[in-house]
């Protein structure tokens, strides 16, 4: 096998240049004989001369290209310490993105990808200078960056090798450590986790009870500045990993990249059952793991602190001090990672190939639009109404950045609804939504089925705790079309201040006899936590916490299926007790006075909500399905209605500083269906 070597040729450049500048003042007498030299390098490349085989991708999210005789003073640059020349990658913690990663970077990417089956090395000896110097200690990837990669041009693009620095505030030892991120079996590639290897110091598992609760700082940690060394050299499907720095116990590691550990469910390390599963990311890996796709190596300074709130990823999401993405505002205060390499060397083989596909396919992807319809794609069966008044018929390729849009949490891929507490909402109702409306009518008879996987990512922070719909959305509904318009399927998730864990519940609205529709009342059933009476005593005063809640950020999916005039409800959630429901839409069971639920008697009762249904409940009744955010919380004063006006904080309609202050709901969905009702397994 012949190999092409780009290996790091050191010279002395300080006797050279000081050799130069003294030969040309005896030449030239008539300048000044004496001459300081501070700059030595001016350039990265003249340090370490092997930048053409690189393209750099900056903190801003940019790709530099190749960067021979290049330099960008925010992120790449040279400069030199007491003793020696070194090249400075720097990043903060906000700033442009590369391809669909939450974090920025100031790292070289290889313009070549090879096999695993090959032979390939990379070497560095460097010093971290910098880790942010704010975040959640609970977040496992904060106060950390990435100094050297493997990663997968091909497939899922995941990273068989990921070496990290991390060091808690406080501390003056940080941890070395490296990750193996499995490649993923099937397409969904959502479940993928890494296995981490303590080097020196812990490994990545390791973190604080509490965002500002950190561990014990680690006895044989390596301080900030101080060099260590990796060698990392692909032979025949195996890995090798070699870790030194003087003063401390030379590490080695072994891995197969062609033939998995975990492929089976069993195989899943303990360390990832603590850390991944718990939020839902348990995939098994590709037999083969890594074989027939094209690797190639990163080098540089990859910041894995970043603004985004934890809730969203509770082991990547780091909730850091961004100032907004305001690069210079997060240099001057420590909220940045700086990597300093001395030097670095690569080998591949010649069988080695151009890596031109990754870059066309991550170039510029944070600034892309990608639209709520390429996420889930029936939305050509919905319209929509957004949190200003806005209606909007065609989804296809549309999007709203205030109420309407796509983000990734890490894993995946979202659509955001977001709406505040007041805005502009429909004729008939008190609440502003972001919300779909199904096209399509049908009557119970007919059926319809929707389905939706979707997490709650903010209510309202404000609010009357006595209001039953204070601190509450709904997520997804029925909503009929026809006579009192009236809604057999409300569900909602509502979670108090101060509170981690809130509840989901589904409500039944009644079909009022009649033509007065003022005495229309909600029978709530309780699915994962309180139904929507419980409330509280006073004003401020809260019940305690649901110990089977779920908290904002955490999944849970649902399916409404009517067929034949029966609602059949189903809702899961990773770690909780599967929930199914079956109501008559056709038939009432609340036709007489007698039949109101004690439940009723104490919520609507007292406010003049005492009707009765119709015999037929629904029945013959076009309806359609909604789906998205439809905010319960509203600034209306509780003396009008004790369950439905919260008397939440407004600030005169400004929804930007409704948002600004936590007075807004907020739910995501990566996953809904619609169409018709089926018979029940």
């Amino acid at each position: 096998m012949k190999f092409k070597t780009f290996k790091l040729i050191l010279t002395n450049c300080s006797l050279i240049l000081s050799a130069i500048l003294l030969f040309n003042s005896c030449v030239e007498t008539k300048k000044e004989t004496s001459i300081k030299v501070e700059n030595v390098a001016s350039k990265p490349n003249d340090i370490i001369p092997f930048f053409q085989h690189w393209n750099l991708i900056l903190g801003d999210g940019s790709n530099a290209g190749q960067a021979t005789n290049y330099e960008n003073k925010s992120f790449f640059y040279a400069a030199k310490d007491n003793k020696e020349d070194w090249v400075v990658f720097k990043t903060p913690n906000a700033g442009n993105t590369h391809g669909t990663s939450n974090n920025t970077r100031t790292e070289l990417a290889q313009l070549k990808k090879w096999s695993p089956t090959t032979d390939a090395k990379m070497n560095a000896t460097l010093k971290v200078m910098n880790v942010s110097t704010t975040g959640d200690a609970r977040v496992a990837s904060t106060f950390s960056v990435v100094v050297g990669q493997i990663h997968s041009a091909d497939g899922h693009e995941n990273e068989p090798l990921k070496i990290f620095y991390k060091k808690f505030p406080g501390h003056t030892k940080g941890s070395v450590f490296w990750n193996y991120e499995i490649n993923t079996a099937g397409d969904d590639n959502s479940g993928r986790w890494d296995y981490s290897y303590p080097i020196w110091g812990y490994d990545f598992s390791v973190v604080g009870t509490d965002k500002n609760s950190y561990p014990q700082e680690p006895e044989n940690g390596i301080a900030l500045g101080e060099e260590f060394s990796y060698e990392v050299e692909i032979k025949d499907g195996i890995m090798h990993l070699k870790f030194t720095s003087e003063g401390h116990e030379t590490k080695t590691f072994t891995k197969n990249l062609i033939a998995s550990e975990y492929a089976k469910q069993s195989e899943m390390p303990d360390q990832v059952k603590k850390l991944f599963a718990a939020i839902g990311q348990d995939g098994v890996e590709r037999e083969n793991a890594y074989t027939d796709e094209g690797l190639f190596f990163k080098l540089g300074c990859y910041n894995q602190t970043n603004g985004k709130d934890p809730k969203v990823n509770k082991v990547w999401c780091s909730g850091a001090e961004t100032h907004n993405g305001d690069v210079k505002k997060q240099y001057a205060d420590g909220n940045y990672a700086e990597v300093w390499f001395k030097t670095a060397t690569i080998e591949i083989s010649d069988d080695a190939i151009s890596n031109a596909g990754y870059f066309e396919a991550n170039d510029g992807l944070s600034k892309k639009t990608v639209y709520p319809s390429q996420v889930i794609p029936f939305m050509d069966k919905f319209k929509i109404l957004m949190g200003n008044g806005t209606n909007v018929e065609d989804l296809v390729d549309f999007e709203d950045k205030d109420f309407f849009y796509t983000v990734i949490d890490g894993t995946r891929r979202w659509v955001v609804y977001k709406t505040p507490n007041s805005g502009v909402t429909s004729k008939n109702s008190s609440n502003t939504r972001t919300e779909l409306h199904e096209k399509r009518d049908w009557t119970p008879e007919q059926g319809g089925k929707l389905t939706g996987t979707c997490k709650v990512m903010q209510v309202s922070v404000s609010g009357d705790a006595r209001v039953a719909a204070s601190y509450s959305t709904v997520v997804g509904q029925i909503h009929s079309g026809e006579g009192h318009e009236n809604e057999p399927f409300k569900l909602f998730y509502k979670k108090f201040p101060g509170h981690t864990k809130g509840s989901v519940f589904w409500n039944y609205e009644i079909n009022t006899a009649g033509d007065d529709n003022s005495g229309r009342w909600d029978y709530s059933n309780a699915i994962w936590g309180y139904d929507m009476s419980v409330i509280g005593a006073s004003k401020n005063e809260y019940p305690a916490e649901p110990k089977d809640g779920i908290e904002l950020g955490e999944e849970f999916s649902y399916e409404v299926n009517v067929y034949k005039g029966i609602m059949h409800l189903t809702f899961k959630s990773e770690g909780h007790e599967t929930k199914t429901f079956t109501k008559n839409l056709i038939a009432s069971e609340y036709v007489n006075q007698s039949d109101i639920p004690e439940q009723v008697k104490t919520l609507f009762v007292p406010i003049g909500q005492d009707g009765t249904e119709r015999a037929s409940a629904y029945s013959g009744e076009l309806g359609y399905f909604k789906q998205g955010a439809y905010n319960q919380t509203n600034g209306k004063a509780p003396e009008k209605n004790m369950v439905w006006c919260a008397g939440a904080e407004t600030y005169g309609g400004d929804i930007a500083k409704q948002y600004e202050n936590g007075c807004y709901t907020e739910v995501w969905f990566r996953e809904g269906t619609v169409g018709p009702g089926t018979p029940q397994k």
